[in-house]
């Protein structure tokens, strides 16, 4: 058992840490985030050169740099988003008329730049890792991504917890696009993949044969579709995520968890 604890440790702390740095860098004053957002794309340049470093390595260190680097990977993604150098064409609230695809419609074209910005990033780590033994980096990648647009699509069908206080002051508009209701027919169908998409991550981690590098690397993945599993409860369940983050977080305003 304790060949597992490292990795299961490793991917918490870093998922917690990233999420609360990546929230408190958004939420700074504007003037602050070319810097932050110039400093992490030098991570970003890092973190290629790591994935293409470790991709014909099949080491535990080789397993924890892919999977460390495409988590930096997708917090650019997150940040480029999230402080609106690449979000969308529209950056208004959307209107109380919209119904079905108009709405659908008005919503995606919020984030179309940085949908783009997430399939270009899928490209350059396919690339990188082609042909390699190490496509940790490359999975990893993918759980990040499946489980973002699962969630943004559970928020925009309806979900009990809209968690507004997330975004951004200048992000705020994307609220109108989010909707209460106590249940949306895609949230049981995307958990119940998801659990199915966990036991897969996590069967060559616990087969007898198992090596370092795929014990570390499936267990550190598992831990990630778990957590992300967690994250889409948060959506439903009354409980207080955004304590997981207060440092991460300015002092809530008064009335910031009513209904968009």
């Amino acid at each position: 058992m304790s060949d597992y604890a490292a990795p299961i440790l490793y991917a918490v702390v870093i998922w917690w840490f990233l999420t609360g740095a990546i929230l408190w860098l958004n939420h700074r004053p504007r003037r602050t985030h070319a810097w932050s957002f110039g400093a992490t794309t030098l991570a970003l340049g890092a973190a290629l050169w790591m994935i293409a470093r470790s991709a014909n390595q099949e080491s535990e260190a080789a397993a924890y740099a892919a999977f460390t680097a495409a988590l930096i990977v997708w917090g650019w993604q997150e940040m480029a988003f999230y402080m609106g150098y690449l979000a969308g064409p529209r950056r208004t609230p959307g209107s109380a008329t919209d119904r079905g695809l108009a709405r659908f419609g008005a919503a995606a074209a919020t984030n179309l730049w940085h949908e783009a910005a997430i399939i270009l990033g899928f490209l350059a780590i396919a690339w990188l890792t082609a042909g390699c033994p190490n496509r940790m980096a490359l999975w990893t990648y993918l759980v990040l991504w499946g489980m973002n647009l699962s969630a943004r699509l559970n928020l925009f069908l309806g979900v009990r917890n809209l968690h507004a206080e997330f975004l951004p002051e200048h992000l705020r508009y994307l609220g109108s696009f989010f909707r209460r209701a106590p249940m949306n027919a895609l949230f049981p169908v995307a958990m119940i993949l998801a659990t199915g998409f966990l036991l897969v991550l996590l069967h060559p981690a616990v087969t007898e044969s198992a090596s370092a590098f795929k014990r570390s690397g499936h267990t550190m993945m598992a831990t990630l579709m778990a957590l992300a599993i967690l994250e889409h409860g948060f959506l439903m369940l009354p409980l207080p995520s955004a304590a997981l983050w207060g440092w991460g977080l300015p002092a809530r305003r008064p009335g910031a968890d009513a209904a968009p």
